[in-house]
C-alpha cells in the first residue's frame, strides 16, 4: 500500500502534506490585528466561556484591553483595564462578579495583567432567531382573497390589499 502511494505521488508530481487547521491560520492573521487594535489575542476570545460563568458566556464578550501609556522604558509596568461588552441584564452580573473575572483573566495570562473591568452595555448575542417560515397559500385561500378584493375598482389599491391579505394569511397559520 505504501509503495502504491509513493508511485501516485511520483506520477502527480506533487507532494502531499497534511491539511493545516483553519483555526491556526485564522489566529496567525487575527492575533497581530487584535493586539494592535484591542490589545488582546484570539486565545482570550476562545477562552472567554471558560473564564466567565456559562450563564454569562453568551451575553458578554471582551472588547479590548486598555493598557496605560508608559512615559519611558524605566516607567514601571501597570495593569490594564479590560473592556467587556455585555447585554443589559448580564451587565449587573458582570459587575457583581468583576473581582472573580479579573482573577480568572489574570490566571489565564499568567500574571497580573488586568486591574479593573469597564462595562459597555450593548447587544452581544450575534445569533438572531430565524424568521418564521411562511407557508404558501392554498388555491382555496387565494380564491377567497380574490373574491374579497373583486369589488375594488382601483387596481393599485386592489393589488396592495391582496398582498396584505396574503401576508396576514401566511403569518396567521
Amino acid at each position: 500500500m505504501a509503495k502504491r502511494e509513493g508511485q501516485d505521488r511520483k506520477r502527480s508530481g506533487r507532494r502531499r502534506t497534511a491539511p493545516e487547521p483553519v483555526g491556526g491560520l485564522v489566529s496567525a492573521v487575527l492575533d497581530p490585528v487584535l493586539a494592535r487594535r484591542a490589545g488582546m489575542t484570539t486565545a482570550l476570545l476562545a477562552a472567554w466561556p471558560e473564564i466567565v460563568t456559562s450563564v454569562l458566556a453568551d451575553k458578554t464578550r471582551p472588547e479590548k484591553i486598555n493598557w496605560p501609556r508608559r512615559a519611558n522604558e524605566d516607567d514601571p509596568f501597570r495593569p490594564a483595564t479590560l473592556v467587556v461588552a455585555a447585554d443589559a441584564m448580564a451587565a449587573l452580573h458582570v459587575q457583581h462578579q468583576s473581582g472573580e473575572i479579573i482573577q480568572r483573566v489574570n490566571a489565564f495570562f499568567g500574571f497580573r495583567a488586568i486591574e479593573r473591568l469597564q462595562l459597555v452595555q450593548k447587544p452581544v448575542s450575534g445569533d438572531k432567531p430565524a424568521p418564521p417560515r411562511r407557508r404558501s397559500l392554498s388555491g382555496q385561500e387565494e380564491a377567497q382573497l380574490e373574491k374579497l378584493a373583486a369589488g375594488i375598482e382601483d387596481e393599485e389599491l386592489r393589488q396592495s390589499l391582496l398582498r396584505l391579505g396574503r401576508s396576514v394569511k401566511k403569518e396567521g397559520s
